[in-house]
């Protein structure tokens, strides 16, 4: 099937901004209307997650601790890009996010793991060892590398200091790139 055995054993994480939908530098996505997959990213998670055991959206939303945004408006976020995906036939099992500001103490916010953690607590066949992290940025490839995980960067706008498994330019060139394409 693809260069790493993936079965429908393995799980797949994935970053939020710049991997699922548009960053917007130097600010949050606050609302829905501000939401918009890149493209192809919708479809490739959709065809993606019928081929992963699960699929989880790791994301450090700060925006909230700085009093940007609420939980709510997050919420409301997640369930329009999760309806989406639905719509495609896929499924995105669950959104984790970190809220607070960044610091060198808050383990759940990237590079720090609390999020995957949280995940295997909620989902008790998660194998880090068989799962893959899809990330934009040097915290994501640290966070999946710190749990043991696959890491594939999805090049943005930022210029990597850490080395991935795997780079590409889009989610819907790693769908291709499982799919042996």
């Amino acid at each position: 099937m693809n260069h790493w055995s993936i079965d429908t054993s393995w799980c797949l994480f994935l970053d939020r901004d710049g991997v699922i939908n548009t960053r917007k530098f130097g600010g949050y996505i606050e609302h829905v209307d501000e939401f918009e997959f890149i493209n192809g990213s919708d479809i490739a998670i959709a065809e993606l997650s019928q081929l992963f055991q699960h699929t989880l959206v790791v994301t450090n939303q700060q925006g909230i601790g700085k009093g940007i945004m609420t939980e709510g408006n997050l919420s409301e976020i997640h369930r329009y890009m999760c309806a989406k995906i639905e719509e495609l036939g896929g499924k995105i099992d669950c959104c984790y996010f970190a809220p607070d500001l960044a610091s060198p103490e808050n383990q759940l916010r990237k590079p720090n793991t609390g999020m995957g953690i949280a995940a295997k607590r909620d989902f008790p066949t998660v194998n880090f060892q068989k799962s893959v992290m899809v990330g934009d940025s040097d915290s994501d490839i640290e966070f999946g590398t710190r749990l043991g995980m696959k890491t594939v960067r999805i090049l943005y706008n930022e210029e990597p200091k850490i080395e991935a498994d795997l780079t590409l330019g889009s989610l819907a060139e790693f769908k291709k790139w499982i799919l042996g394409k």
